[in-house]
C-alpha cells in the first residue's frame, strides 16, 4: 500500500468533498469532513455508534493504542452529525453500511475500510493526489502545525508519542525546516 499524504491546500480540502459527494455518495463526503475534524484512524472513526456521542463530544477508547479519546465537537461537525441522525434516525453506528440494511436478519455494521479506501483512492486518482483513509487524520495534524507551528498539541490532538512520529505524520521534511531558517530572519 503507498504511502497518503496530508492535503496542504484547504481549496482542495474542499473540492475531495465535492468530488466525494458528486462520484461517490454523499455519506462519503460526510465521512471526510468528519474525519478531518476529528483527526481518528479510519478503524475508529468507522466504528463510531450514536451513543459514543454526549454532550457535543466524542468518547471512545482508540482501537490501536487503548488510550481514550474524549474529542469536543467543533460546530461543523455537529451539523454534519445531526444531519446523519435526521436522515436515519434508526442507525446505531455513524457511518452504517446502507447495503447491510438490504441483508434480512443480519446486525448493522458500518462502511468498510475497504469500501472508503475505493471511494478516497478514486478521487485521489482524479486530482492526482495520494488520497487515502489516512489522509484526513494527516490532514488535520499539518493544518493545526502550520496554524500553531506547536507540535506538541499535535502530537497530543493525534495522541503520538514522539515529535518525529508525528514531524513525518503530517509531512514536515527537511525542507520544509530548511525554509523556516531561510524565511524567518531575526
Amino acid at each position: 500500500m503507498a504511502e497518503v499524504h496530508a492535503v496542504k491546500d484547504l481549496d482542495t480540502v474542499r473540492l475531495i468533498s465535492h468530488l466525494l459527494e458528486r462520484r461517490c455518495s454523499k455519506q462519503m463526503s460526510q465521512l471526510w469532513n468528519i474525519g478531518l475534524n476529528l483527526a481518528l484512524r479510519i478503524s475508529d472513526l468507522l466504528s463510531i455508534k450514536f451513543t459514543d456521542i454526549q454532550d457535543e463530544r466524542l468518547i471512545i477508547y482508540e482501537g490501536k493504542t487503548g488510550k481514550r479519546a474524549e474529542i469536543k465537537l467543533n460546530a461543523k461537525t455537529i451539523i454534519l452529525i445531526n444531519d446523519i441522525k435526521l436522515t436515519y434516525p434508526h442507525h446505531i453506528y455513524l457511518f452504517q453500511s446502507h447495503r447491510n440494511q438490504q441483508a434480512i436478519n443480519r446486525a448493522p455494521r458500518p462502511l468498510t475500510r475497504r469500501a472508503v479506501s475505493k471511494a478516497f483512492e478514486l478521487v485521489g486518482e482524479e486530482l492526482n493526489l495520494r488520497l487515502g483513509t489516512h489522509s484526513m487524520r494527516k490532514t488535520r495534524g499539518y493544518h493545526l502545525y502550520h496554524k500553531t507551528k506547536d507540535i506538541a498539541r499535535v502530537m497530543k490532538m493525534l495522541r503520538h508519542s514522539s515529535e518525529g512520529t508525528t514531524l513525518r505524520y503530517i509531512g514536515i521534511t527537511q525542507e520544509d525546516v530548511d525554509r523556516d531558517f531561510i524565511e524567518l530572519e531575526l
